[in-house]
């Protein structure tokens, strides 16, 4: 993921601007952070345990020296692997918008490996980048609902019949140990966020009503491989993702402001009904 022009960091999560003054609308992806996710909590279990596998004559001697500390850096892994995965996504993205444009890009070994994947897989499909491809890094809005987002790439692939070309919007999703064919739960409302948002903004700051897409996808792009893998994203998701939208905005209004602490009753006190 890119930082889009305008999106801003809020204590609240990302939202993003309205550049016709209208209100923030809440980003695609904080709305999802509302759901819970199961696998979190074994996965972020599974970071530290591979820091203790990966340094257990250090991490012993760290225990018995300075536990407190060791304890915190053993807490926080999983937050330092997040980290360095969204800094390695945002990465592979400036990339891939180079790849795209053909314009010069500073060599990074690391992205390289993925860089090497994307352009396979726009050789696999004979992708003509002036034909084919409708749109990169593009942020949509749907204004009724207060939200928006930014896909990777809108692309026109002969996936039809009879091999007619079919639009595809398709997210990037990069991982250096996950499975090729790994897709979570909330990845097809995702898709379906921004398939159903009818504008998108363009670099004046103008709108325009963004064009009909047929099909979603994921392209998952690891260091030795890549694959496409379509997902769902019909009404059924969009409602879904609407669900979660709701959610979201509902915890960030601070539903704990509108409390009332409520005192305990003492034998001997007046009895409450009567007052």
């Amino acid at each position: 993921m890119t930082d889009p022009k305008w999106a801003k960091a809020t204590e609240r999560g990302r939202y993003y601007t309205d550049p016709a003054g209208g209100p923030d609308l809440i980003s695609v992806t904080n709305c999802l952070s509302a759901i819970a996710k199961p696998a979190l909590l074994p996965w972020a279990a599974g970071m530290a345990a591979d820091r203790v596998i990966a340094e257990p004559i250090a991490v012993a001697r760290r225990a018995r020296s300075e536990p407190t500390a060791l304890r915190k850096e053993l807490v926080a892994a999983h937050r330092t692997y997040s980290e360095r995965a969204r800094t390695l996504g945002t990465r592979v993205h400036l990339r891939a918008v180079a790849l795209v444009l053909n314009t010069p890009h500073p060599y990074d070994p690391e992205v390289e490996r993925y860089a090497i994947q994307l352009a396979a897989f726009f050789r696999l499909w004979r992708v003509d980048f002036e034909r084919d491809i409708e749109a990169i890094e593009t942020t949509v809005m749907h204004r009724h609902y207060g939200y928006a987002g930014t896909g990777d790439v809108w692309l026109w692939l002969p996936t039809g019949r009879f091999r007619r070309r079919q639009l595809w919007l398709i997210d990037y999703k990069t991982s250096a140990k996950k499975p090729a064919d790994t897709v979570y739960d909330e990845q097809p409302l995702q898709l379906a966020a921004l398939r159903y948002a009818p504008e998108w903004l363009l670099p004046d700051d103008s709108s325009e009503p963004a064009p009909r897409v047929h099909r979603t996808a994921l392209l998952n792009l690891r260091p030795r491989s890549h694959r496409l893998i379509e997902v769902p994203s019909g009404h059924a998701q969009f409602r879904a993702f609407l669900g979660a939208m709701r959610t979201a905005r509902y915890l960030h209004s601070a539903p704990s402001a509108f409390t009332t602490v409520v005192p305990p009753w003492a034998p001997g006190a007046p009895d409450r009904k009567a007052a």
